[in-house]
């Protein structure tokens, strides 16, 4: 094998690894932040009235509803960001700032939390809301969608990035609607006292992905304006 296929070979494969890294950091992220296990008591208090078909059904719309947002905003959201001038620094800051409060609300919850809706009953249609929105697309999706593509820079690539990371999300959401399609049979299972200990052990998590969101744009943020150059204070 000559030095080139060497070069060429390395090369493809560390492609690949970016590609990998992509994958999982979008798909994990997702997952982490959605938290099917936390959704699950939800889901079931909204649809207690209700049997395994109707609930399936409702899993499958809400699942729908949050990929065509999470869709929307993988195609437009940076398009929405130069549209009202937002530096994708900010988006990142702002971003991880809502991920580290999320992630103490699932670490530590309070009973007054705005951010984690509860149960309610009712006859309407709960597919959208609050299941799609706020509870799979909140603030925390949407600015791990936007923060994440954002870093896509490579034109050369761009589209096959899009592509990881659009594979990415649906397989967040098949994961999400096997969650709540067997909702009944986890939560028999693994009891909620595993649920708690699961959600506090994510929002650990949660909090630490937002810490590095805010170091990274602050530190992209300084880089703009010169304050900071190749790691070195001006």
């Amino acid at each position: 094998m000559s030095y080139g296929d060497l070069v060429n070979h390395a090369l493809g494969r560390s492609s690949m690894n970016t590609y990998a890294t992509l994958f999982f950091g979008m798909f994990t992220t997702l997952l982490a932040i959605i938290n099917p296990l936390e959704a699950i008591p939800v889901f079931l208090g909204l649809l207690q009235d209700k049997d395994a078909a109707e609930r399936r059904q409702v899993a499958r719309k809400a699942c729908l509803y949050a990929l065509a947002l999470m869709f929307f905003f993988l195609i437009f959201g940076n398009l929405l960001l130069r549209l009202f001038e937002v530096p994708l620094s900010m988006i990142r800051v702002v971003g991880g700032v809502i991920l580290m409060r999320i992630g103490f609300e699932l670490f530590a919850p309070s009973p007054n939390s705005s951010l984690i809706p509860g149960s309610s009953k009712g006859t309407q249609d709960v597919s959208f809301i609050p299941m799609a929105m706020p509870i799979m697309f909140g603030p925390g999706a949407i600015a791990t969608v936007i923060g994440l593509t954002s870093t896509i820079k490579d034109s050369d690539r761009a589209i096959l990035s899009f592509a990881v990371v659009a594979l990415a999300i649906f397989a967040t959401m098949f994961t999400t609607y096997l969650s709540l399609a067997y909702a009944n049979d986890i939560l028999k299972k693994i009891g909620p006292q595993g649920i708690d200990a699961a959600t506090r052990i994510v929002g650990f998590f949660v909090s630490a992905m937002g810490v590095g969101l805010i170091f990274h744009g602050t530190v992209e943020f300084l880089q703009s304006y010169g304050v900071l150059l190749n790691g070195v204070t001006k």
